[in-house]
């Protein structure tokens, strides 16, 4: 597929990407060519490929989903320069 000046100005536009003039002609074949080899991994027969995560074999070590609190409040805390109650103390801020 061949993308034109125009084209390439509007993308470049659209993604906020300033693109001078000159530049427009190798911009629209950069987009071409990546169109074009789109189009080509379109036509690869991946029928009964198990998808990837990861380019290495590797187990995916999966933990359950618990919300906690970290159990290191005071920790955490150790950092502040000043707490109260166990919890974060900063200065007033209201008008």
């Amino acid at each position: 597929m061949a993308i034109d000046r125009d084209t390439a100005r509007r993308v470049a536009h659209l993604a906020r990407i300033e693109v001078g003039e000159n530049d427009l002609d190798d911009v629209a074949r950069e987009l071409s060519t990546i169109i074009d080899l789109m189009d080509q991994l379109a036509t690869v027969d991946v029928e009964g490929v198990e998808p990837m995560f990861s380019v290495t074999p590797m187990a995916a070590h999966w933990r359950e989903d618990v919300v906690n609190d970290g159990g290191r409040r005071e920790d955490i805390l150790a950092n502040a320069p000043e707490t109260v109650d166990g919890f974060f103390a900063v200065p007033k801020v209201v008008e």
